[in-house]
């Protein structure tokens, strides 16, 4: 299993889906798993939670636990399981929890601003 640190990411990031801006933060963090690519965690407080819709879908990471799934929903589209969380992460990433990260999709934009 690949290690796993957790650190808070620098200066300010935001997310935006389908020209709506999401979420803006000062206190995101990025998360660093082995050689992939680092990701970078919004608080939830810091999103706006009404363009996300819960799924059904839900993955297991061995190192992290189990991860919810929402879709953004906006006026122009739905883009299907495009955000994960760890509502209850294990023990050594519990920082996580209560934190939401979207995949790299075209129509997700995740940047330090």
């Amino acid at each position: 299993m690949a290690e796993i640190t957790i650190r808070k990411a620098p200066g300010k990031w935001t997310v935006r889906s389908g020209g709506a801006i999401l979420g803006e933060t000062n206190n995101a963090l990025e998360l660093l798993e082995g050689d992939k690519d680092p990701v970078i965690y919004f608080p939830r407080n810091d999103i706006a939670m009404a363009f996300l819709d819960r799924t059904d879908k839900v993955t297991h990471c061995p190192g992290k636990g189990d991860a919810t799934h929402f879709s953004i929903v906006n006026k122009s589209s739905v883009t299907a399981n495009a955000v994960w969380s760890y509502e209850d992460p294990i023990q050594a990433v519990a920082e996580i929890k209560d934190h939401l990260a979207f995949y790299p999709v075209e129509s997700v934009k995740v940047e330090q601003i």
